[in-house]
């Protein structure tokens, strides 16, 4: 599945049953909510993550961590879909910092299924802060814009 191809919502299903399936294996001790992830990738790949907790919280490791982990580990590329879900199998949101996380690894036309249906990353995270304002402020500081 490439990104410049509409995903159908068997295939949306399909993505999601990933997501469920992965989502066993979190590491949940704490909080006890698994969550699993689940993208596709601008090569067809389908990356996958759980959540992993750690008794200092702030080490936590959402599964959205976990599927960028897994796109660089297995050949690099771009996200084009993405869900994630709960221990009852249902879609949530990624959290703010997710969300950051998945931009810089989707961009801006990344498509998510979402609790309200599926957004692009635009959508979900307007005004988004990325590589390209960091090139911008490098630019300015040489002088060369």
């Amino acid at each position: 599945m490439r990104h410049s191809c509409p995903v159908e919502q068997r295939e949306w299903d399909r993505l999601k049953e990933h997501a469920v399936d992965v989502m066993g294996g979190a590491y949940a001790p704490y909080s006890h909510y698994p969550v699993g992830a689940a993208a596709l990738t601008d090569d067809g790949r389908t990356v996958v993550g759980c959540n992993v907790e750690n008794a200092a919280y702030g080490v936590v490791l959402c599964a959205e961590c976990g599927v960028v982990s897994q796109l660089h580990a297995t050949g690099g590329g771009r996200l084009t879909h993405f869900v994630c879900v709960n221990g009852d199998g249902d879609v949530i949101m990624p959290c703010g910092r997710c969300r950051q996380l998945l931009f810089e690894h989707g961009g801006r036309d990344l498509e998510l299924w979402t609790v309200s249906g599926i957004k692009t990353m635009a959508e979900v995270l307007p005004d988004a802060f990325g590589p390209d304002d960091l090139a911008l402020v490098a630019t300015e500081q040489n002088g060369t814009r």
